[in-house]
């Protein structure tokens, strides 16, 4: 099976945590983010992640892979949501921060969905809308961002360690760790010491890498 993403993608990353919790027979492909054709022809949309299934065939909905892939040996691991609410609540508090941080940065580390120039440039032009200031001013305003984001990490205080649970993950963690990991891109966020070591364990536990070495 191939596995098609973005390495920066949240969604993708979801696919990418089961794949790795699992240990799947799954191949990696990151696909350049401007390329639209190679997601339309594949499924119809411009969508990520994308899973080539053993048939053939492609399936698209980061959910729907991360619970093909869960069920492909029929030992499915993923336990049910239980912080449902708490996970909106925080995502809601995040949007006001994350995606200033985050966009600047995708584009001055050296990921592998932008290795040729009209990839960062669509990325740019897509994304740049979705903020109220450029991306330079988003990136000269870095304290003020980080400062809500360490706000808003310190909210995450009913979060539950791995390590607590067996080392067995859920949707719960399926939802946050996505969030939680890309934030690791950016140099001087605070995280309080539980969730430094969620990141560390579900990382491990994933092998889904974390951005410390390279945070700007």
């Amino acid at each position: 099976m191939k596995l098609f993403v973005f390495d920066h993608c949240p969604f993708c990353v979801k696919a990418m945590m089961i794949t790795g919790l699992k240990k799947a027979d799954i191949e990696l492909v990151y696909l350049q983010n401007h390329d639209i054709d190679a997601r339309i022809e594949k499924v119809g949309a411009n969508m990520v992640p994308i899973l080539q299934k053993p048939d053939g065939s492609y399936m698209a909905e980061s959910l729907d892979i991360v619970e093909y892939i869960d069920n492909s040996d029929a030992h499915p691991v993923l336990t049910p949501e239980v912080y449902q609410q708490e996970l909106v609540e925080w995502a809601e508090a995040a949007r006001h921060c994350v995606p200033y941080l985050l966009y600047p940065r995708w584009l001055k580390i050296n990921l592998p969905e932008f290795q040729v120039e009209e990839a960062k440039t669509w990325f740019h032009d897509k994304k740049a809308p979705m903020l109220s200031v450029s991306f330079e001013q988003a990136f000269e305003d870095s304290a003020r961002y980080i400062a809500l984001a360490n706000d808003a990490l310190k909210s995450l205080e009913w979060l539950t360690l791995p390590s607590e649970r067996n080392n067995q993950l859920s949707y719960d963690d399926i939802h946050l760790f996505p969030m939680l990991r890309n934030l690791t891109v950016t140099k001087g966020i605070q995280y309080p010491a539980r969730v430094r070591q969620y990141l560390n364990e579900v990382s491990a536990l994933t092998s889904v890498h974390l951005y410390d070495d390279v945070a700007v």
